[in-house]
């Protein structure tokens, strides 16, 4: 039967990873000997083996399919050579699929003044010409190193649809009254939330949280609450935009937007003319 041929099979292969790890003492097999299939077999049991041991972990053979290149993204395909108004277009097109949870999810790299970088994932709560802005504790890690290094690299990752939009440039504090009015524009417990945590600071346990929520939640019950002086917008003024599509032969799609540098009056090499100042290219993948 096929159940009896896989124990055999399981056999046989068990026998060769001992004889390859050297537990035998034998010579390890020869892949020349083995079929493609059973390279392949004998490859995969392997390391899962070591992972069972919690010593290795091979992805090598992870591979999702991509868009075909009848699909690829090429320049004439831009709806805008405004990089913002392309980065509305693809946004759109994301919170408009229905297997895209939260299109608005953003992973903000951040760097200490040393160059150590961190990184998590937050929300873009809104954008214009001038930048992409999102809401955080300005005491939090992220807030710490952007005192220090006033840079940051912003990436969406649309899985669905194979894109990909990373953003470099400075970052700012937004005007306070703006944080005002976005805080206070938030659900009641939202606001309490922000109150309660003093981001990135250790606290005892999870009841530690849920008490001070509630007695905040009873202090506040029937009154506005404050804003936190800890508490307020950032927007990241860009400097590059790069729009990624993947390929399934890996030639993925890159078509990157910066903006010259002081100095700079004509475009390099292969780089066109874009709009607002901006200069774009297509980049090797």
């Amino acid at each position: 039967t096929s159940g009896s041929v896989l124990v055999r099979m399981r056999r046989i292969l068990s026998t060769a990873v001992l004889r390859h790890i050297g537990l035998l003492g034998t010579i390890p097999p020869s892949h020349a000997s083995l079929t493609a299939g059973q390279q392949r077999v004998f490859a995969l049991n392997f390391y899962r083996k070591s992972t069972s041991d919690g010593t290795t972990m091979d992805l090598s053979d992870m591979r999702k399919k991509y868009k075909g290149d009848e699909d690829c993204f090429e320049e004439s395909q831009l709806v805008s050579l405004d990089p913002i108004k392309q980065f509305g277009n693809w946004f759109d097109q994301a919170t408009k699929c229905p297997e895209v949870g939260e299109a608005n999810a953003m992973c903000i790299a951040t760097a200490t003044k040393d160059g150590r970088p961190s990184a998590r994932m937050v929300l873009l709560k809104g954008y214009s010409d001038e930048g992409f802005r999102f809401f955080t504790n300005y005491e939090s890690r992220k807030g710490s190193e952007l005192e220090t290094n006033p840079y940051a690299c912003l990436v969406f990752y649309w899985e669905p649809l194979n894109r990909q939009i990373r953003i470099e440039g400075n970052v700012e504090r937004i005007p306070f009254q703006s944080s005002c009015d976005y805080f206070h524009s938030r659900p009641k417990s939202s606001q309490i939330g922000a109150v309660v945590s003093r981001q990135s600071t250790a606290v005892p346990n999870r009841d530690y949280l849920r008490q001070k929520n509630a007695e905040l939640e009873e202090k506040y019950k029937d009154t506005e609450v404050p804003m936190p002086d800890y508490w307020g917008g950032y927007i990241v003024k860009p400097h590059l935009i790069e729009f990624w599509q993947g390929q399934t032969n890996r030639l993925h799609d890159r078509i990157v937007f910066t903006r010259p540098k002081d100095g700079e009056s004509e475009p390099g090499e292969f780089q066109h003319p874009a709009e607002g100042g901006w200069v774009y290219q297509r980049l090797s993948p």
